[in-house]
């Protein structure tokens, strides 16, 4: 056998038992994270941070996976992911119809969203119906933007009133800093990433709403097909849930777990689903 086909043939067989651990590279498992969204997933010192990284980590521990995070805005997760640029994807990436027909989900969280604006505005908004007219500011593919668009449509301008105009930054925090300057009226925000932002601008911003808007359950999102490592994730967070760490974790975030029918609901397989 040439030299040069029995290389090929080797790295061929190297490269499937890769695919055969359901994983890129052996022993460890590569993360897809927009790193700028405390507190599910962000830098400090350099280092991944929140809720996400120490999920992975005790996830990772029962894998016997190293995990190894890649700092990606979040529009370009999903099709990172799909592309193999990483095994999984740990975001807060909401649970969508829409996005179930693109990767395959382990459903691990359950959050909501807030509304939030400058502590001096006389605006104090309550719930989507709300923002009729409003320049609304969110983080680009923001899955709740689908939703207002379609709100905008069937009820304010329904109701003779003027449509949203819905605005995406690259993130969170330019959102945030684009409400400070006035660029926008609201913040459409992940009620734990609202309530942590608002801390961190110490009373420049506040949450308007006050119950969680669109509950949405979160997942880790893997390509379809890699049904070894989909496998392996469902056994790790069984055992997270058998040892306590995950509970553990969801209290210190202030997190749920989700149940099987918001997973049904999410998924628009339950019988009040809806699509967020």
């Amino acid at each position: 056998m040439p030299r040069a086909v029995a290389l090929t043939l080797a790295l061929t067989l190297v490269a499937s038992a890769h695919a055969a651990d359901g994983t890129l590279q052996p022993e460890h498992l590569i993360i897809g994270s927009d790193l700028t969204y405390p507190p599910y997933t962000y830098l400090a010192e350099g280092k991944p941070a929140g809720f996400d990284p120490e999920f992975m980590a005790l996830l990772g521990q029962q894998l016997k996976l190293t995990p190894q995070f890649h700092d990606t805005r979040f529009a370009n997760l999903v099709m990172g992911v799909n592309a193999r640029r990483f095994d999984v994807v740990a975001s807060a990436l909401y649970v969508t119809p829409e996005r179930a027909a693109q990767v395959d989900f382990v459903p691990y969280l359950k959050s909501g969203a807030s509304l939030m604006v400058r502590a001096d505005d006389n605006f104090r908004p309550q719930r989507p119906e709300d923002l009729c007219g409003k320049r609304v500011g969110s983080i680009k593919g923001g899955s709740w933007i689908p939703k207002l668009m379609a709100l905008s449509k069937s009820y304010c301008q329904a109701n003779g009133q003027a449509p949203i105009d819905s605005r995406e930054f690259p993130t969170s925090p330019e959102a945030a800093q684009a409400l400070l300057a006035k660029a926008v009226d609201v913040q459409f925000e992940d009620a734990a990433v609202a309530a942590i932002t608002a801390e961190k601008l110490k009373g420049r911003i506040t949450l308007s709403s006050q119950t969680l808007i669109y509950p949405v359950v979160i997942g880790l999102a893997v390509r379809k097909g890699n049904d070894v490592l989909l496998k392996q994730l469902d056994q790790g967070l069984a055992a997270m849930k058998a040892s306590g760490d995950y509970q553990t974790l969801l209290s210190r975030y202030n997190l749920g777990e989700p149940s099987p029918s918001d997973v049904a609901q999410a998924l628009g397989q339950g019988p009040q689903a809806v699509s967020q």
